[in-house]
């Protein structure tokens, strides 16, 4: 038997949001993950949905860098507002004034919400261990294909009682999650494959609607490479032959081939310069586009 080198630097590495990428639209995921323009940058679009739920998370996790017993202390309100600069504006996507207004406010209510009821995030918490480069935690999920699972979980309770985790996903969208994603199965890998303790759990705490999280069933761990592998040898075969495809391109009418679907047709308006650059993330190397 052929010995397999374990080359993290050769590999193919999926995510949950690569692979969700790719299942949307393969051209889509192509222009997002792998393309690099003339200035040797990667591009993406900004969207008010993501730069609300990016300042949301933001503030909520940067609540790990605290001890349980300060996490109630911090004035998380105020730090929303610091950190909405970040987005405000072009840079996070908004075409509106009161675009924005809705958006920001949609997002201190969620904060405040948690801010009145913090008793999950109160306990002690558990951080998957740091890798090099600043890499994501990640695992090889497949030595054979030469496949590297990464990801990063909002937060990991630690649950005295029984020396357990549980999982806490914060929501700040307004629809449940698809309960054919495939989050709980990629963190179902990475918790079996970077930490010790048994999974007691697992929740959505979706921010709009609910005051305490919602709990949700992890897969069993075997049905979960299963799924996980199988989605991931889907990009590992488009990366080989280097065809990614639009789906609405390649039937239906001259209109859908010409605009492509939802997940690419911005990327494609970047490529013909009818986007507007508003941002460059240095440390990403990725040019960030308003449509």
């Amino acid at each position: 038997m052929t010995e397999v080198k374990q080359d993290k630097y050769s590999a193919i590495w999926v995510s949950y949001s690569s692979i969700g990428d790719f299942l949307k639209c393969p051209r889509g995921y192509f222009l997002k993950n792998i393309y690099r323009n003339e200035r040797n940058r990667k591009i993406n679009v900004v969207s008010p949905s993501l730069s609300l739920g990016s300042a949301v998370h933001e503030v909520l996790e940067g609540l790990l860098n605290y001890k349980a017993e300060e996490r109630a202390l911090q004035p998380l309100g105020a730090q929303f507002e610091e950190n909405w600069k970040k987005f405000s504006g072009k840079q996070g996507g908004f075409k509106t004034k009161e675009e924005e207004t809705e958006a920001k406010a949609r997002g201190l209510a969620m904060i405040a919400r948690v801010a009145k009821n913090m008793g999950p995030l109160l306990h002690k918490a558990v951080k998957l261990p740091p890798h090099a480069n600043d890499m994501p935690p990640n695992f090889i999920l497949s030595e054979e294909e030469n496949i590297v699972l990464s990801g990063k979980i909002d937060w990991l309770e630690y649950v005295e009682a029984d020396d357990s985790v549980r999982v806490i996903d914060f929501k700040t969208g307004k629809k449940d999650e698809d309960q054919n994603s495939l989050q709980l199965p990629i963190y179902t890998l990475l918790l079996n494959a970077l930490q010790k303790r048994k999974v007691s759990g697992a929740t959505y705490w979706y921010l709009e609607r609910n005051d305490t999280p919602t709990n949700v069933a992890l897969p069993n761990i075997v049905v979960a490479r299963e799924k996980v592998l199988e989605a991931a040898m889907k990009v590992k075969k488009a990366r080989e032959v280097g065809v990614f495809e639009c789906p609405r391109r390649v039937g239906g009418s001259a209109l859908s081939r010409a605009e492509g679907c939802f997940a690419c047709r911005d990327f494609e308006k970047i490529l013909r310069g009818e986007a507007e650059l508003v941002k460059v993330d240095e440390v990403r190397r990725t040019e960030l586009y308003m449509v």
